[in-house]
């Protein structure tokens, strides 16, 4: 139904409660006591990967209960990673890696070539201890014997002109000496290279007393190819065949070869070894004492058909025989030196 007009519109009833009594709790039941506030535990710190805790817990302690995790408002813990430790790695350094291989392969390369070279000679040259020509003879000329180095008699079976037998007998030795007393100072000269160390000699004459020939052994402190070089030298220049070249005499009073001086100097040869660090001379007169104006090389006076004084006295002959046989004694007695025992 519709309101009249000029009537007031209802009014909304207004909700009226009454003042609600509190309630007292009852006395016989005591509020519970405060909780004390949880203590708020710090994040653990992370061990690093691969760690192992190695501290023993302290004398009369016991460890700690797991039980249940305290109440945090931390992130939980990520458990660690219980592993054995890890070996570093070192950094690699690609230069020196290449160097001490290269080293390796050059040590390879070097051993093997010893080897090898031991292989092929012999194992002489790879011991430096090994007895050689060299070695031997820079101490033979005073521990060898005289009458082994320049023996009382020397045979020359067809040594003389025609094929004729020589017997040649021993009438003087010269203690061990310097090289510039018994050297001519040109032919000590062209020893230079070589060094001379020291010098032997001895004299000889022959069955009938009518020739002297005095013989000599230069011992040097040169190596193979020292004396090697020094040999081609004599024998390309023809060093052997020069008269200002030619060795001294050994004169001995009271014997055939008394008036034997550099003037009597008929003949003579000299021979570079090569084996050993030694020089042979061998050089011969009358001995009669008589001057010699045109002395000739030995290989000059024993030539068919000379006709000089020296190749008609067979004095070429003279000096290769003795020289020969000299040279022949010292290879038998560094040949025995270098022998390996058995």
């Amino acid at each position: 139904m519709r309101p009249s007009a000029g009537a007031e519109p209802p009014v909304a009833p207004v909700e009226t409660t009454a003042r609600l009594r509190p309630i007292a709790a009852p006395r016989s039941a005591p509020l519970p006591p405060e909780a004390p506030p949880r203590p708020v535990v710090a994040p653990a710190r992370r061990r690093p990967v691969g760690s192992v805790d190695l501290t023993p817990p302290a004398p009369g302690t016991r460890p700690a209960h797991p039980g249940p995790a305290a109440y945090s408002w931390a992130p939980p813990e990520t458990p660690a990673e219980m592993t054995t430790r890890l070996r570093p790695v070192r950094t690699r350094r690609p230069a020196r890696t290449v160097g001490a291989l290269a080293c390796v392969v050059l040590g390879l390369g070097l051993i093997g070539g010893a080897a090898t070279g031991s292989w092929l000679t012999g194992d002489s040259s790879a011991d430096p201890t090994a007895r050689t020509g060299y070695t031997e003879t820079r101490t033979l000329w005073h521990s060898v014997p005289v009458n082994t180095l320049f023996p009382r008699t020397l045979r020359g079976e067809g040594a003389g002109p025609g094929g004729a037998d020589r017997l040649w007998t021993r009438i003087a030795v010269a203690p061990d000496g310097a090289c510039a007393p018994a050297l001519d100072p040109l032919l000590l000269k062209t020893l230079q290279p070589v060094g001379c160390v020291r010098v032997l000699r001895a004299t000889y004459t022959d069955a009938t007393a009518s020739s002297v020939t005095t013989v000599g052994m230069i011992f040097t402190e040169a190596d193979a190819e020292a004396m090697g070089t020094l040999n081609s030298r004599f024998t390309e220049q023809g060093l052997d065949e020069r008269r200002d070249l030619m060795p001294r005499t050994l004169p001995a009073k009271g014997t055939a070869a008394a008036g034997f001086g550099d003037r009597q100097r008929a003949s003579w040869t000299v021979s570079v070894l090569t084996e050993m660090p030694v020089v042979v001379y061998a050089v011969s007169g009358f001995a009669d004492g008589r001057t010699v104006t045109d002395p000739l090389p030995a290989a000059e006076a024993k030539a068919d058909g000379a006709t000089s004084a020296p190749a008609q006295a067979g004095l070429g002959h003279e000096a290769t025989g003795i020289a020969d046989r000299i040279e022949g004694g010292l290879r038998k007695s560094v040949s025995t030196a270098t022998e390996k025992p058995e």
